[in-house]
């Protein structure tokens, strides 16, 4: 859980907090902390009172997006930060189209998580 830079912030466009996430899914806080430090989440403090926050893209209802915690695992074995993970997530690929973080919503992870595993080699 770390500040991130305006670039990163730039590129996020929405962003909710972990009570936000909390209502969503209809548990209480400490059981969205619990998916953020389980890596299925990707929290960053951000804001005047530096709060955490979860990009919005991550949320689809009341559950967190198809594919998410496995692309995200991914990133991790590859060595990447948490900033690198969200620059990665949110940033255009031509060959999606769109970014990996809207490919996910759009329930094509499989091409995702194949660009993720490219990453390593």
């Amino acid at each position: 859980m770390t500040e991130i830079d305006a670039k990163i912030d730039a590129l996020v466009p929405a962003w909710l907090t972990l009570p936000d996430i909390a209502e969503m899914f209809d548990v209480e806080v400490t059981r969205v902390r619990q998916l953020v430090k389980e890596g299925q989440l990707i929290a960053v403090r951000r804001g005047e009172n530096r709060a955490l926050h979860v990009p919005a893209a991550f949320i689809d209802g009341d559950k967190v997006v198809k594919g998410l915690s496995g692309t995200l695992t991914l990133l991790r074995d590859d060595g990447f930060t948490v900033e690198e993970m969200l620059e990665w997530l949110f940033t255009p690929d031509p060959s999606l189209p769109g970014t990996p973080a809207q490919a996910l919503s759009e329930n094509r992870g499989t091409e995702v998580k194949r660009r993720a595993q490219a990453l390593a080699v």
